[in-house]
């Protein structure tokens, strides 16, 4: 493994920042993604935003993550889809839940404890190497 974040995870960190924070408003301090844009079509916008925020949840599944950790991001993904049937506050609050980057959020603590020694290692030979030149 090499303590390099293995692709799954690299794939989930990409889609969450395109569901969630690819776009910054301007004027204003706040990032939104595709998440937030395509859940303003009633219905069909948060059905839509669920099936891909699912896709990170399999992906770390794939990783073999434990079951409780599983449940927590369905769930996590569950109340942003809840929350996109609420007019209008649904919409506003999809903006600051932002369920997809908590999601990638657990699986990166996940991944870190899981591999923590190899991590550790690439580190310091990579301080060692910066430290020689």
């Amino acid at each position: 493994m090499e303590g390099k974040a293995p692709k799954a995870l690299l794939k989930a960190q990409k889609l969450a920042n395109l569901l969630d924070t690819a776009v910054k408003l301007p004027f204003i301090p706040i990032r939104i993604g595709l998440d937030s844009i395509v859940g303003l079509i009633p219905g069909a916008g948060d059905a839509l935003m669920l099936f891909v925020s699912l896709r990170i949840v399999w992906l770390g599944k794939s990783l073999g993550m434990p079951k409780a950790l599983i449940a927590q991001m369905v769930k996590n993904s569950a109340i942003d889809f809840g929350l996109g049937f609420i007019p209008f506050v649904g919409d506003i609050v999809d903006i600051f839940y932002k369920a997809n980057q908590k999601n990638v959020r657990i699986m990166e603590r996940w991944w870190i404890s899981e591999n923590k020694h190899e991590v550790d290692e690439v580190t310091q030979k990579a301080l060692s190497e910066w430290s020689a030149e």
